[in-house]
């Protein structure tokens, strides 16, 4: 069964302290995001599986930004979450290496409107283990479509975050229902 790590969200706009989008960047340290999804990624490799980073960004003309969702109304006002600029990047501190794949998305989902699906198809994969920010938003809208998609999903808890204990929880009961939740240590070891 094969098998891919997909890395949400964690760019410098929300990740990061100075990012535009930081509500919560705080928890994200706190609670050890980053360094548990790094150790995914570096678990994931000597497994052979794929890794992908997936983030949030729109172009500097912000053509492929909604004007309408509440999410994302404000980017363009707020130059937030430009690709071409630091707000956009992934975390300095996130483990990128040549070989992963990158996807930019321009909505919630990782799955809507990019290549993801595509590359999960031609590498056979049937796995996905889900990590990143936010918990309640990107995590569980594309473990969602994961699983819509007939692929086996698991939700690492200590590798994903959001701006309280109490949409953290409610999120994962809620994926508790078409995902597996697991811990980065109970995968890893």
């Amino acid at each position: 069964m094969k098998t891919a790590l997909i890395n949400l969200d964690m760019i410098n706009e929300i990740c990061h302290p100075k990012g535009k989008l930081a509500k919560y960047s705080d928890r994200i340290s706190k609670s050890h995001t980053l360094a548990n999804i790094n150790d995914l990624n570096s678990w994931g490799r000597k497994q052979g599986h794929l890794i992908i980073h997936v983030r949030l960004g729109f172009s500097s003309h912000y053509l492929d930004c909604s004007t309408i969702s509440p999410i994302f109304s404000a980017a363009e006002t707020n130059h937030a979450v430009a690709i071409d600029e630091w707000g956009g990047q992934f975390c300095e501190d996130l483990d990128i290496e040549p070989q992963d794949i990158q996807v930019t998305k321009h909505r919630v989902s990782a799955f809507y409107g990019t290549d993801l699906d595509l590359i999960l198809r031609a590498n056979q994969i049937e796995t996905l283990i889900l990590a990143g920010v936010a918990t309640n938003n990107a995590v569980e809208l594309t473990a969602r479509e994961a699983h819509d998609r007939d692929y086996r999903v698991q939700v690492m808890k200590d590798a994903t975050e959001c701006a309280s204990d109490e949409e953290q929880m409610a999120s994962l009961n809620f994926l508790s229902r078409i995902a597996a939740i697991r811990t980065t240590k109970e995968l890893i070891l």
